[in-house]
């Protein structure tokens, strides 16, 4: 580790607000945060003081982030050391194992969900072997050898990788060099089998968060035809074919990355599905004038925007989308339509399933919204963690 990579433990540094501090939420934006009289190193631990100088919490300051403050603890007696670390890594080991029982089904789960475990600015996903953190903050990037370390703990042959997506660096102002990306590994999730691949541009390397939703949705496809679109490495597909003996099962996405693992997982599970790399959009075009339906429809695309400004035209995209797949359900059939973009709401998003829905021409029954699994967790002051809208419906 560098020097200047060094977590700042002793704590040195005062941050005022301009505010009075009336909320539990652990972020404070640059906006209400007084310009410090001294230079604080980005990322530092700091005590952070109310507009009237009391004191209001302890947390990672970032001059350069939007976020300047990430409140760890509101505790005055609690210092943020290595110490803490492993107690806040081990209460969230403990939901995932000792009250999820997560490792009775799966080797494959998200260990840290940030700001739902108090570790905001960190991701962490278990695979197997491999534990693949990815970092929001600069703060949480120089405690990662101390964060490792605490992982061993509970996971003792674990190999790790780290990495944060460019445009995060350049928010939070941090260089995450990452080691060279593993070897492909090999997952299980209720019997059924994955090759994930950390370090590809695909997040932590597979989408653990849609595990029950993919478990939910095999029960509707016994004997059916299945229809998976923006079906990435094929996650909703295997599970149709292995789990729910589909009759037959077609995978599209546009990625041809992605593609070619999903190939390798329907190997891995020995069935059958017939994986197409095409935009869905001409696809469906060209599909629909055949008359050729599907029984169960499964529509989950990539997150549309990061940004509010954006907001308006990823709603756009989703009613677009959802009005061209609702055309390729059979009558009386199954819709699983999916947003992953935390700025859109899950209200929004059923309204714009109901537009979709009219301008189709059909009729949307939905019995069912969820979420992620519960080992992606959110708090109740800090609702930014409930990201995935997962909507079952049959359509007429």
């Amino acid at each position: 580790m560098n020097p200047e990579e060094k977590p700042v433990v002793a704590l040195k540094h005062t941050v005022r607000l301009k505010i009075e501090r009336r909320s539990n939420h652990p972020w404070i934006f640059q906006k209400m945060v007084e310009k410090p009289s001294d230079k604080i190193p980005n990322g530092s631990v700091v005590e952070i003081l109310d507009r009237d100088g009391s004191w209001a919490g302890r947390g990672l300051y970032n001059s350069h982030s939007r976020i300047t403050l990430r409140v760890l603890s509101s505790k005055q007696e609690e210092e943020i050391n290595a110490e803490w670390f492993d107690r806040q890594i081990g209460e969230a080991v403990r939901l995932r194992r000792d009250i999820l029982k997560l490792d009775e089904s799966t080797d494959a789960y998200r260990l840290i969900h940030s700001e739902a475990d108090n570790l905001s600015g960190l991701v962490v996903d278990r695979f197997g072997k491999m534990i693949v953190l990815e970092f929001f903050a600069a703060g949480m990037f120089k405690w990662r050898n101390v964060i490792q370390d605490c992982l061993l703990k509970h996971f003792p042959d674990s190999t790790f990788y780290w990495f944060a997506e460019e445009h995060i660096c350049k928010q939070e102002s941090f260089n995450c060099r990452s080691p060279e990306p593993p070897t492909p590994g090999v997952i299980t999730e209720h019997g059924v089998r994955f090759r994930v691949a950390p370090g590809t541009k695909h997040k932590t390397g597979f989408f653990v968060d849609q595990r029950d939703n993919r478990r939910t949705l095999a029960s509707f496809c016994a004997g059916k035809k299945v229809l998976d679109l923006c079906c990435n490495t094929g996650g909703f597909a295997v599970y149709a074919k292995t789990l729910g003996k589909a009759a037959e099962v077609v995978g599209v996405d546009l990625d041809e990355e992605v593609i070619a693992l999903a190939k390798q997982n329907a190997n891995l599970n020995q069935v059958q599905i017939k994986f197409t790399q095409a935009d869905i959009f001409p696809w469906i075009r060209d599909l629909l004038p055949t008359g050729n339906r599907f029984d169960v429809v499964i529509l989950d695309p990539a997150k549309m925007t990061r940004d509010r400004e954006a907001i308006d035209l990823a709603l756009k995209k989703y009613l677009d989308m959802n009005r061209l797949a609702l055309q390729t359900v059979a009558p009386g059939g199954i819709f699983l339509t999916c947003s992953c973009t935390g700025l859109v709401g899950e209200e929004i998003f059923l309204d714009t399933l109901r537009k979709s829905a009219w301008q189709a021409g059909r009729t949307a029954q939905i019995f069912k919204v969820t979420g992620a699994g519960g080992d992606h967790p959110f708090m109740s002051h800090c609702a930014e963690g409930r990201y995935l809208k997962a909507v079952f419906a049959r359509v007429f």
